[in-house]
């Protein structure tokens, strides 16, 4: 029970609960019309592989877009990046509504449909997940995650069964009109939500320049490389149970629609339990072997699947898998919020969800292929072993520890003042820090230059060296570059309190008076201009 209502512990704050709610009834429609679309295209086409096609056209413009969507989440307003999100994702699903009653959708019209409302995922999902960290404190932040997982789920284990139900009775375009009408409470919600964001002095990044800061903050971060390819494994092996679920429903077990939307409810109502169950696990098992665990239950969920002639037993090895997704799923997530500061945040999830999402839409469209050739039963055992391969890579790359640093702003640098008048755009600026160290602390001094270094390229320096003075080899330089002064002033703008500790530590290194000293410096080319000297006629150079 303790452990329950630590999970509910996010909806104490209003924001969060009420969009919370509104996306349970967002999540509901969107189901409803997954299964519709699903349905659909084992009705339109007697290709397996049009049939996975489904879930890969929903997941593949997550992983092209959702970086692109991740710079824009954390260059410009959330709320409103959300709302552009649910607007398109409501007209498209009203044209693909009309285009269904009138009965014509093909095979092709309804990949691009599925497609079209994929994108609007793709610009939602970094957003909404950046914008949790805004309406939770910290110290809520996982248990927010888990409900939304939760929330997810709890949809996800009635909404396949209404779809069924619905596509049994009145046919897809219905399933698709439920869930044009579904998009109305959460884009309600987000008018209503007023945010408060803290008000930045340094211009907009452009979004290639953002999207380039994302990725290396991603790749000077070694965690977050170790989560981004374990989810793209778990994603990419992971898929084969809802990608062939409709063909199983169908073929293996001889059901309809209804028998396909409750196994999706299976699926949905295990989720539920694993994340109840997730708190508790966080607190007595380490992440790795919770991602383990997960990638061992989805292997044996596919194997049942395999297997397995009657839908209810089917249906119980669902229920297994659903709690190993979320499992899985919302720790990636949480690590990754937990180990991004929030000037990056959206792009740091962006890219999980990029390599995910990748690895889903190439699992959907492997296993679809190998089902196509090798039958169902084949590909879903293949992807089981597959699952336990996964296993095995974590003894190489095993997931970190599940802890919290204090990403907060240090606030420590205070912008100086110039003799030289500069624009914001001049540079580049070279930065040159000056230390005195003792001989017997050189080997320390190193090792926490090699932590400076990363700290340094992960926040936007180029050009890192460390110098050693030849003449006095008690003095030592660290330098830098920035493109102009205002990327100095926001790579000094994004250390956070857990970098705090190396720098202070090089500071009790520092044998100098004061503290070390900084020059600030601006290149100049001394080169005379090309037509000065260059263009000069033979005549010109003989005088």
């Amino acid at each position: 029970m303790t452990q329950t209502l630590s999970t509910l512990a996010p909806l104490r704050h209003e924001t969060f609960r009420t969009i919370w709610f509104a996306s349970l009834a967002s999540n509901f429609g969107g189901l409803i019309q997954a299964v519709g679309a699903a349905w659909m295209m084992t009705m339109i086409s007697s290709s397996e592989d049009m049939v996975a096609l489904v879930q890969t056209s929903t997941a593949l413009p997550i992983m092209l877009f959702s970086l692109v969507s991740g710079a824009l989440a954390d260059s410009f307003d959330r709320r409103r990046v959300m709302l552009t999100a649910q607007f398109l994702m409501l007209g498209v699903s009203v044209l693909l509504t009309a285009c269904a009653w009138l009965g014509w959708i093909t095979p092709w019209l309804l990949l691009l449909f599925t497609f079209l409302i994929g994108c609007g995922t793709a610009l939602n999902n970094p957003s909404w997940q950046a914008s949790v960290g805004d309406m939770v404190p910290r110290s809520d932040l996982p248990d927010a995650v888990t409900l939304n997982s939760m929330g997810f789920n709890m949809t996800r284990s009635v909404g396949p069964a209404v779809g069924g139900i619905i596509v049994a009775f009145a046919g897809a375009a219905a399933a698709f009109a439920v869930n044009a009408l579904s998009y109305f409470a959460l884009i309600y919600a987000l008018l209503r939500w007023r945010p408060e964001f803290p008000v930045s002095t340094l211009p907009r990044e452009n979004l290639g320049a953002a999207i380039s800061a994302g990725l290396r903050y991603v790749a000077m971060s070694p965690n977050l490389g170790k989560v981004l390819f374990r989810g793209f494994i778990f994603g990419l092996t992971a898929s084969a149970i809802l990608a062939l679920l409709p063909i199983v429903a169908l073929d293996l077990v001889g059901g309809g629609p209804l028998t396909f939307g409750l196994m999706l409810g299976s699926f949905g109502v295990g989720a539920i339990g694993g994340a109840i169950l997730n708190a508790r696990l966080r607190e007595t098992l380490s992440s790795e072997t919770i991602v383990r665990y997960a990638f061992t239950g989805f292997a044996l969920s596919a194997a049942i699947a395999a297997l397995s002639p009657s839908p209810w037993l089917t249906c119980a090895g669902l229920m297994i898998a659903g709690a190993c997704w979320v499992l899985a799923l919302s720790l990636f997530n949480t690590i990754v919020q937990l180990s991004t500061p929030r000037w990056v945040v959206g792009r740091a999830l962006s890219l999980y969800q990029t390599v995910t999402f990748g690895g889903i839409a190439a699992g959907s469209w492997l296993w679809g292929t190998a089902a196509d050739g090798y039958g169902v039963s084949n590909a879903l055992l293949a992807s089981a072993v597959a699952m336990l391969c996964g296993i095995i890579i974590g003894l190489r790359f095993a997931m970190p520890a599940f802890a919290s640093l204090n990403l907060d702003p240090l606030n420590r640098f205070i912008e100086p003042a110039l003799s030289l008048d500069i624009k914001p755009r001049s540079g580049p600026i070279v930065i040159q820090v000056d230390y005195e160290v003792a001989d017997t602390d050189v080997p320390e001094f190193l090792l926490l230059m090699t932590e400076r270094r990363r700290i340094r390229i992960r926040d936007g320096a180029g050009n890192w060296a460390l110098m050693r003075d030849l003449e006095n080899p008690g003095c030592w330089t660290e330098t830098y570059h920035t493109a102009t002064w205002v990327e100095y002033i926001r790579h000094n703008q994004r250390r956070t309190q857990a970098d705090a500790e190396n720098a202070d530590r090089l500071l009790a290194l520092h044998r100098g008076t004061g503290r070390p000293h900084v020059h600030r410096m601006i290149e100049r080319q001394t080169i005379p201009p090309s037509d000065d000297v260059f263009h000069k006629t033979p005549v010109d150079l003989h005088h």
